[in-house]
């Protein structure tokens, strides 16, 4: 089980005593006999974590007892509930292999650990009485169930996961959400993410706008309370997270909520941090993802943040092609379509797994699928990779490009499909190695570009959700030719818990 403790570990696991007390190491378990410990291990522990500055997720032995004692701050912890015995982990995937049943700690609760069993306090020492949640999800889920790698597994696992999401979400050609917020009294939103998250939050921001007419900013949530941000009563702050629990993100809602502001999340992780502590939210229902790099969960959040638009139009009373609704029902019969090509990419991948820079270059709703398309290449092949605006690309990155740069295009034939071409011919110009994501044929492509992956055709606003597909399975193709450790890059986490 990932990084998990069972209570009653032996002298030596973690919480010993001779391991750091806090994550950034400036505490030490020992201190607490400085005048504080004395034969009360809990009563110690309330007392120091006055003390303490900063996050901190612990789990702190007692020696004499093998009692666990657990804390929390801006970190997250999960109880596993055994029938004999307690799991402890930072997320609930972790421990779904030994049960489904679950306790989310909260900030400044106190769990203590017996061979007996567990009670929760807080740091006034008054037992709490906690809601242990079940989760759906099965082991099946949590297996690789054939595939080589969990990573390729949750890509073709998108067909499921958008369905999902989409379940019992369209109703008579209207969309049914329920958030418990007046969004008719909502004059702007702001958009706040980490990582691949905030490559949807773009394509939320083209959405919303589109729909509503609404102004919509979007922030990275490590840098959003830092500036100072003006917030007001009457906007609408959305977070996104797969995990619920990214420290970033959390830090950016706790911000919001500060300065006023009505709060939405958008989670895959039932009953995580960010989902009780935002106003109202829509859940993903992706099911786990295990592999680092999220895959799934980027469409899902896509869909989500579609359904979010045209509902919030809805209750605005602005009208919108209904067909849209027709349509985002048969983009998963369009994925399965789409990943029989898997093997016919890996070929490609072949080709370019020993180049060392990528360029990845798409227009309004694609850009944000070129970086999604770029951060997927770095996070699990190590190829640095960038993804700009296709007519950013000559204000700068085409100084860059020559034979040895493959430039990855997103052309969707659409409204910028000219002047993608356009941009084309001036990276083979310079000798560039053109790889092309299209919809339709063009005799025009096919003289331009060294390899083409031909996607299904779709409208516009959906296109996102079939263009990622290739540079998903790219990226994997490629790592995965590398012999390198797809499901568990080095480096990163799967939820990040860290500021």
């Amino acid at each position: 089980v990932r990084n998990t403790v069972r209570a009653g570990a032996p002298e030596g696991s973690f919480g010993s005593g001779r391991e750091n007390f806090t994550q950034n190491g400036n505490f030490r378990p020992r201190a607490v006999s400085n005048g504080v410990y004395q034969d009360d291990l809990e009563k110690a522990v309330r007392k120091t974590l006055t003390l303490i500055e900063g996050a901190y997720a612990l789990a702190i032995l007692d020696k004499s007892s093998e009692n666990i004692i657990i804390v929390r701050k801006s970190s997250p912890l999960v109880l596993g509930i055994g029938k004999k015995e307690i799991f402890i982990a930072s997320d609930v995937s972790a421990v779904l292999s030994k049960t489904k049943k679950v306790i989310y700690l909260d900030d400044n609760e106190i769990a203590v650990l017996t061979k007996g069993g567990y009670v929760i306090k807080n740091l006034n020492g008054k037992l709490i009485d906690k809601k242990v949640h079940k989760i759906k999800w099965t082991i099946l889920e949590i297996e690789k169930g054939g595939f080589r790698h969990f990573m390729l597994k949750e890509i073709f696992e998108q067909p499921d996961a958008i369905e999902n999401t989409l379940r019992g979400r369209i109703l008579k050609n209207k969309v049914k959400l329920n958030i418990n917020l007046d969004l008719k009294k909502i004059n702007r939103i702001i958009i706040t993410a980490c990582g691949t998250s905030w490559c949807s939050a773009l394509i939320g921001k083209h959405l919303i706008e589109k729909f509503t007419k609404v102004s919509v900013e979007v922030d990275y949530a490590s840098e959003f309370r830092y500036r100072d941000p003006i917030v007001r009563q009457d906007d609408l702050v959305i977070v996104i997270s797969q995990s619920g629990e990214t420290a970033d993100t959390l830090a950016a809602l706790k911000e919001a909520k500060k300065k006023g502001a009505k709060t939405l999340g958008i989670v895959n992780a039932v009953g995580s941090t960010i989902s009780r502590e935002v106003d109202t939210g829509i859940y993903l229902h992706a099911g786990p993802e295990i592999g680092v790099a999220t895959t799934k969960a980027f469409s899902c959040q896509i869909i989500a943040l579609i359904l979010f638009s045209l509902y919030f139009a809805q209750v605005r009373g602005q009208s919108f092609d209904k067909n849209i609704l027709k349509e985002i029902k048969v983009i998963p019969k369009l994925i399965k379509e789409f990943l029989k090509q898997s093997k016919n990419i890996r070929l490609i991948a072949k080709k370019y797994k020993n180049y060392k820079n990528f360029l990845y270059l798409g227009r309004n709703l694609n850009f944000p699928v070129a970086l999604e398309g770029a951060l997927k290449l770095k996070e699990i092949s190590y190829i640095h990779a960038e993804g700009y605006p296709a007519a950013e690309m000559k204000h700068g990155p085409i100084a860059l490009v020559d034979e040895n740069m493959p430039v990855v295009f997103i052309c969707p034939q659409d409204e910028t499909y000219q002047k993608i071409l356009s941009n084309m011919e001036e990276i083979k110009a310079r000798k560039g190695n053109i790889i092309a994501i299209i919809n339709k044929s063009d005799d025009k492509v096919l003289k331009l570009a060294k390899y083409i992956i031909k996607v299904p055709k779709t409208i516009d606003i959906l296109s996102p959700l079939l263009n990622v597909l290739p540079l998903q399975l790219l990226a994997y193709h490629i790592a995965d030719l590398k012999g390198l450790n797809v499901d568990k890059p080095r480096n990163l986490a799967k939820s990040v818990t860290v500021e």
